[in-house]
């Protein structure tokens, strides 16, 4: 029987960082989420990118006039209607943030009409996914990585960290040498060590950062260039011991497929809040498959741990340090890592999730 849709809320929140952050090639003070609530008779479903609050009037006012009075069990109609609605105004970007947010709040709310958790609704390829500790970031002084990479490691018992380097646009190239054999210290030699420029190298300066890296044992080499630079990212790729990874600025199915290509990445990677939601991001899974490819999710654990751990090549989960310290503020049950890895909640349906509206007033913009 058809469950129609009735309402949909929206709203914008900033959670200030606990001091100025930076990676590679951006700078930032606070991270700003966009959060939907979509209604289906008794039930609400939640959904959240973190996206520019341009993206909650976009919602408002030309998706969810898209979705109400439809049938919630027709996620995917709904995902392509959305993106069709969004032709003349733009789907990378601000659009795909936007989409995102709605996918998930209408697969949370399916889940939730069908009284399944989300992960038995998609269903399971593997009981949990594992994760690796993510920060590490430039700005950070090297007893505060230190801190970070320990944290991971021994009291969160996560054997995979990431640290960023690419400093400056590439202009500190010895500082990220020198922290990342910091982070190695910090980690010890059983544990993996990846890094991330955040596409701040060029090609050649690239190759040079990964061969100097080497000695560290580091395995996952991310964004060494713009992701735009598809030629450069294989130019890397194939002269790079680490594996290459990249995709979370793939707004679109189609970006996914030129990245796979173009032979640019070892394991893509595809952030559901940015790419079309769950809808897309299992679509984004199936291509890498058929690449021969692994997907790590990036970003937003909380939401990536259900879809994640229904798609065969899920190589990890990015436990991303803003990300968890947001979601665990803002939102009641949330995971925790166990052994490396996240577990979804089976005794709770959709993802398990629901937005602490008091704790999340102060923040709302």
């Amino acid at each position: 029987m058809p469950v129609p849709i009735t309402g949909v809320d929206v709203a914008a929140f900033r959670v200030p960082t606990p001091e100025p952050e930076a990676d590679g090639t951006a700078t930032w003070g606070a991270t700003t989420l966009v959060v939907v609530h979509v209604r289906a008779a008794d039930r609400t479903g939640l959904g959240w990118s973190y996206a520019d609050p341009a993206a909650a009037g976009l919602v408002a006012r030309t998706l969810a006039p898209v979705v109400v009075g439809r049938d919630v069990m027709d996620v995917p109609a709904l995902n392509e209607a959305m993106r069709r609605e969004l032709r003349n105004v733009g789907l990378p970007g601000i659009g795909a943030t936007a989409v995102s947010a709605l996918d998930i709040g209408l697969w949370d709310l399916k889940a939730r009409c069908c009284e399944l958790p989300l992960v038995s609704l998609l269903g399971r390829a593997a009981p949990d996914v594992p994760v690796y500790g993510s920060g590490g970031f430039t700005s950070e002084t090297g007893g505060r990585l230190r801190e970070d990479v320990i944290g991971w490691v021994e009291h969160d018992g996560i054997p995979r960290v990431k640290i960023k380097i690419g400093e400056s646009w590439g202009a500190a190239v010895d500082r990220d040498l020198a922290r990342a054999a910091i982070a190695r210290q910090a980690a010890g030699d059983e544990a993996e060590l990846y890094v991330d420029a955040n596409g701040g190298y060029r090609p050649g300066q690239a190759r040079r950062v990964e061969a100097a890296l080497r000695d560290l044992g580091v395995s996952w080499f991310e964004e060494p260039v713009s992701s735009d630079d598809l030629a450069g990212m294989a130019a890397v790729r194939a002269a790079s011991r680490a594996d290459v990874a990249a995709g979370e600025y793939c707004w679109t199915l189609p970006s996914v497929a030129h990245l796979l290509d173009a032979g640019a990445v070892d394991c893509l990677q595809a952030d559901v809040t940015r790419c079309g939601g769950i809808t897309v991001w299992r679509e984004a899974a199936a291509l890498a498959v058929g690449h021969g490819l692994q997907i790590s999710a990036h970003g937003a654990p909380q939401l990536s741990a259900h879809v994640a751990a229904c798609v065969p090549n899920a190589r990890h989960i990015e436990w991303f340090a803003d990300h968890v310290r947001i979601e665990s503020l803002l939102f009641d049950g949330v995971l925790r890592p166990s052994h490396g890895s996240l577990r979804p909640d089976l005794e709770r349906p959709g993802h398990g999730l629901t937005l602490r509206t008091g704790d999340a007033q102060r923040y709302e913009i």
